[in-house]
């Protein structure tokens, strides 16, 4: 199993609103996408700016392809974010899961 790491910031005034959009766009987007295994949504504001992390489980790097595109190592983004992300990092981070224990 792959964790693929994103990470976004908004501003505190839009933490909430983002948070929303991320509910209702981005996670069922990701979970449309077969080899899905499912994701921990971290979030926390931080010196005035909202900050999220979504650590999302996928099958193997093949279907993070059919997700993210053949650069899957490029964050993919939505039109909605540029009403909101105070920037767009170009990367995400990849990491093999060597345990899950939940």
């Amino acid at each position: 199993m792959i964790a693929r790491i994103w990470h976004g910031k908004t501003s505190d005034a839009d933490f909430d609103v983002y948070t929303e959009f991320l509910k209702q766009i981005a996670i069922p987007d990701y979970q449309r996408t077969m080899g899905f295994k499912g994701l921990s949504f971290l979030r926390q504001i931080k010196n005035g700016e909202g900050h999220f992390n979504l650590i999302t489980y996928w099958e193997d790097l093949e279907v993070i392809k059919n997700f993210a595109g053949q650069d899957f190592e490029k964050a993919k983004y939505y039109p909605e974010d540029q009403n909101f992300l105070l920037e767009f990092e170009v990367k995400v981070q990849h990491f093999e899961v060597f345990a899950h224990i939940g």
